[in-house]
């Protein structure tokens, strides 16, 4: 006879019990079976947990690499700080954040639930001083607020009555008795007068209600509150640094040009000098500029010196590239002999300082073959399987004339002798690098070194030249480089844009902060090529007005834009040449009068200093607009004396032809209501108009192609 077997089932001592459902037989003996072998428990197939808390808080910011890395902001910028904090069941449950400043101390500042059910909290705070901050989000559960609640719909409704107002009087005796708060005398008096009122039958139902719920009892609640089942994240840190970290505008030039001269007679130009350079100077801080960006200004290497347009034909006196770093006259520690002494560079940085000007030195950590480190060093660089050194190359480009660094043989050495270089410009005065190619060495190298700068010296601020994968870019920016160039060059449609400045302005602002360039000495894009002079203008003010920190590149007000062929580029680049502008000739009186930019550039730096809403980056909002080629945004920021500064960005960005449209404006996001109408001055014409929530516009190259307007305070 077959046997059917039934369900198993285990038993609360968790030994497994057989049920038989065989039919039973008079003659059957009863059959003893086997004890089954009780299973091992499986072994574990995620890693404990770390407690949730009472009160979960989650989903901090900004938080960076889990708190591995610090958050940046700088001195009185504002941000958010954000939580997603909540508990079961209806009772109320309320958060705030703790500021720990670079001494130890804290102080405590109420949160604000964004999304009221979906437990959202958000407080916008501004820090006052440089430092390593930290931050972390406490949530708790609020019985003044779950009662006031409650009580509220009870109440009115009838229900429980008496009881609701009792528990009230008793929770304000809790609060004046919670020895976590201190109170004033007229503080205690208000609780003390509700308490009183709740308990007094004389009075009407509503009336002790509202003695309970009094604005001045729920202030005091509030700004007091009694706390329980605290709980708090982790604590995060927060990197405090100088305004310039976030906000300036950058002037760039080749200091050997600056006074360069062509002698006719011997077919030879004449280095401009650094003091020659300093003579610049005055011009540059007229247009508004806040530092001066050197390039390289070493000894150069003769060894496969490049001629003009990055040729290998060099002629005796064609100075090379400055990139091309090292001679027998020295190496990264040095200047150049025709560009003068530390002497002379010092005059240069002192007048610099006094035009209030900061000097930026360009960091490019690669050598000629004439430098000082390859003989001293050779396990500094790369050797091929044929015994010469690797030049550097970025196919199809060559650089014969540069040997790349190769940090893995030697790192100790490679990394003490860089740091000493780089002290010897700090000792001069020299408080920002623009690092070159910095995507083409170790992170950890940066990381170190940007680290041990900051121990001695943490007003020193990194620009990461770095034209590369995003998941580099960001994580030098996550490192230490307070700046980064950007994909800003080839962004130029309303799409492209916006969406580039979204991610940059949202999460990447805090720890990554874009430097916008329209042009560089190795880039001239189509755009530029052939956009003519609207897209010169349009280009600068976008980038002077969509962040903080814009560049410049000295040409640029004499809208240099023929390419070399074949090339993103200009042709007689002056990495390779001397290039006199004749700056004089662009001044009253010269020849070329009214033929530069140079005004241009000083309304967009005169701007710029006149709104602060521009010197922050999380504050854009997108504005739609009916016709593609027409983008609008504007920032907002609240002032010290209670006003509020606003600045409207509308761009045709089509450099070609005139285009009308109209914008329709998030009013709101102006600090107006949706059927206000709007006071407004065009910085750049000057006009006055009266805008409303839809606003026709009318854009393009033969009146201008941008307006940036100032809403009235």
């Amino acid at each position: 006879m077959g046997h059917r077997w039934g369900l198993c089932k285990r038993s609360r001592t968790g030994t497994v019990i057989v049920v038989s459902q065989r039919k039973s037989s008079a003659r059957a003996k009863a059959a003893t079976l086997p004890e089954p072998a009780v299973p091992s428990p499986p072994p574990r197939s995620v890693p404990p947990q770390s407690p949730i808390g009472r009160i979960p808080v989650q989903d901090v910011a900004p938080v960076v690499d889990h708190g591995l890395r610090p958050a940046k902001s700088v001195v009185g910028e504002q941000f958010d700080i954000t939580a997603v904090v909540f508990r079961e069941g209806h009772d109320a449950v309320n958060a705030n954040v703790v500021l720990i400043d670079p001494d130890g101390s804290e102080s405590l500042i109420p949160m604000t639930c964004t999304n009221p059910g979906l437990n959202t909290w958000a407080v916008a705070v501004a820090l006052p001083r440089t430092g390593l901050w930290h931050f972390r989000v406490e949530g708790w559960s609020d019985p003044y607020g779950t009662w006031h609640h409650d009580a509220t719909i009870k109440v009115q409704a009838g229900v429980d009555t008496e009881l609701m107002l009792e528990e009230g009087a008793r929770l304000l005796e809790r609060l004046l008795a919670d020895p976590a708060h201190e109170r004033t005398k007229d503080q205690r008096t208000a609780l003390t007068a509700a308490i009183t009122s709740l308990r007094d039958v004389s009075l009407s139902a509503t009336d002790r209600l509202a003695a309970g719920t009094d604005l001045a009892v729920v202030a005091e609640a509030n700004a007091r509150p009694l706390r329980e089942y605290l709980t708090a994240s982790a604590a995060y840190p927060l990197l405090v640094e100088r305004e310039l970290a976030l906000t300036g505008a950058w002037y760039e030039i080749f200091p050997r040009s600056e006074g360069a001269t062509y002698d006719e007679k011997e077919h030879r130009w004449n280095s401009g000098t650094l003091r020659t350079a300093a003579e610049r100077l005055p011009a540059i801080a007229a247009m508004g500029f806040d530092v001066v960006y050197l390039t390289p200004i070493h000894p150069i290497g003769q060894a496969a010196k490049k001629g003009p347009n990055n040729t290998l034909e060099a002629r005796p006196h064609d100075p090379g590239s400055p990139y091309a770093i090292g001679s027998p006259d020295g190496g990264h520690d040095a200047i150049h002999p025709d560009l003068g002494t530390f002497a002379d560079f010092d005059h240069f940085v002192a007048e610099s300082e006094r035009l209030g000007l900061e000097v930026a030195m360009d960091l490019a950590l690669q050598c000629s073959p004439d430098h000082p480190w390859v003989a001293a060093h050779p396990e500094w660089f790369t050797t091929r399987a044929d015994g010469t050194i690797a030049y550097a190359e970025n196919p199809p480009k060559k650089y014969q004339d540069i040997y790349p660094l190769n940090f893995d043989n030697d790192p100790a050495g490679i990394y003490a002798e860089v740091r000493r270089v780089v002290q010897v410009w700090i000792d001069h005065g020299v408080k920002i690098f623009r690092v070159d190619n910095p995507h083409t060495k170790p992170v950890e190298f940066w990381q170190w070194l940007i680290d041990d700068v900051a121990r001695e010296h943490p007003e020193v601020i990194w620009l990461a030249e770095a034209f590369t994968k995003p998941a580099m870019m960001h994580t030098l920016g996550k490192i230490g480089f307070q700046q980064s160039y950007t994909y800003y060059a080839w962004r130029n449609d309303k799409a492209g844009l916006t969406a580039y400045l979204t991610e940059l302005s949202g999460e990447a602002a805090a720890y990554m902060r874009p430097s916008f360039w329209p042009t560089t000495h190795d880039i001239l894009t189509p755009y530029m090529q052939f956009g003519g002079p609207a897209a010169w203008k349009l280009r600068a003010m976008l980038a002077a007005t969509l962040v903080p920190t814009y560049g410049i590149y000295a040409g640029y007000e004499l809208m240099e834009h023929v390419a070399r062929p074949g090339a993103e580029e200009q042709i007689d680049n002056e990495k390779y040449e001397f290039k006199d502008r004749k700056w004089a000739d662009y001044e009253p009186g010269g020849a070329k009068e009214g033929q530069s930019l140079a005004g241009y550039l000083t309304t967009i730096n005169a701007i710029r200093k006149a709104h602060p809403a521009l010197h922050w980056l999380r504050n854009i909002t997108f504005h739609v607009t009916d016709d593609e080629s027409v983008m609008a945004f504007s920032k907002t920021r609240a002032l010290a004396d209670g006003t509020q500064d606003t600045v409207i960005v509308v761009v045709n960005l089509d450099p070609h032809s005139t285009r009308a449209t109209t914008v329709h404006f998030d009013m709101p996001s102006l600090g107006a209501g949706w059927d206000d109408t709007i006071a407004v001055q065009d910085h750049v014409t000057g006009a006055h108009w009266t805008w409303t929530k839809d606003t026709y516009v009318r854009l393009g190259p033969e009146t201008e192609p941008i307006h940036v307007v100032a809403v009235a305070r």
